[in-house]
């Protein structure tokens, strides 16, 4: 499935937000008997492209993620989540010696260019008071010279102010997919970065959402019409203004995200995207 884009379009790379999950081999995408640590050279004959979950659980360490880069083909991509305590669990005393930690640990795959992005994913929580908004600021300097993706989760950073100075730093902003409820980041196609467009997909189980349980959240399995409605609305519209772009589904219960990310593929492929 992995092939080269038509020239003269945006170059689209579509995975699965993580991909060490030992359900999948129970639900058919690994063959039986597969160690999380045979998985990724698996799932790399499939996609393209992987984002990491484990970075935002605890700092990455650079010996760990070079394992694991070498573990892929010299193609493969990866996009890395920030640690949930720069997003979640900040130390407003501490944050910034963490920065460095982080670029340290991800230095494999920058040197490799192989990491297409950093995810910043924020609660609901972190709304857009000037406190959050003044440390976001800050945090983005930090990180600066970095490939940086930011998903919010609360509407109230949904405004053009937001949108111009993420244009400004040439930060993607996430277009997510999950339930319509209310105060949640809306469904939109707007692209602050030239170069880089990124989708999430959640899944749209409100009652999941509703009860914090992960597993609930995100069983989801998407239907053909609404990933092409998807396709439509968002997709098209955003790759005539970036040069690339990442499609990540994080439904992963039940090996639903990587079925869900094949058949958006072949809906792309049948689109000429891919």
């Amino acid at each position: 499935m992995r092939t080269e884009p038509p020239k003269n379009l945006c170059r689209l790379r579509v995975g699965t937000s993580g991909y060490s999950y030992a359900e999948w081999v129970n639900a058919g995408f690994y063959p039986p008997g597969t160690h999380s640590g045979q998985m990724l050279p698996v799932y790399a004959q499939t996609f393209p492209i992987t984002e990491l979950n484990f970075t935002w659980y605890q700092m990455p360490k650079a010996a760990a993620i070079e394992r694991l880069r070498q573990k892929a083909p010299p193609d493969f991509c990866f996009a890395a989540k920030l640690t949930r305590t720069l997003t979640h669990e900040v130390d407003p005393n501490q944050w910034r010696g963490q920065i460095a930690r982080y670029r340290d640990g991800m230095a494999p795959l920058t040197q490799a260019r192989q990491l297409t992005a950093v995810l910043l994913q924020f609660p609901p929580s972190f709304t857009r008071t000037p406190k959050n908004r003044h440390y976001l600021a800050a945090l983005l300097d930090e990180l600066g010279g970095l490939p940086l993706a930011v998903e919010f989760r609360h509407a109230s950073w949904a405004t053009d102010r937001v949108f111009a100075e993420l244009e400004r730093r040439r930060t993607a902003l996430v277009a997510v997919d999950k339930p319509d409820l209310p105060g949640l980041f809306p469904q939109l196609d707007v692209v602050t970065n030239p170069d880089l467009f990124y989708v999430r997909f959640h899944g749209r189980n409100a009652r999941g959402w509703r009860s914090g349980n992960m597993q609930m959240q995100f069983d989801y399995d998407y239907s053909n019409e609404e990933l092409r409605g998807w396709t439509d609305k968002i997709i098209v519209p955003m790759t005539r203004q970036t040069s690339s772009g990442v499609i990540f589904f994080n439904n992963h219960v039940r090996a639903q995200a990587p079925r869900n990310a094949r058949r958006l593929i072949s809906q792309l492929i049948e689109r000429g995207l891919l």
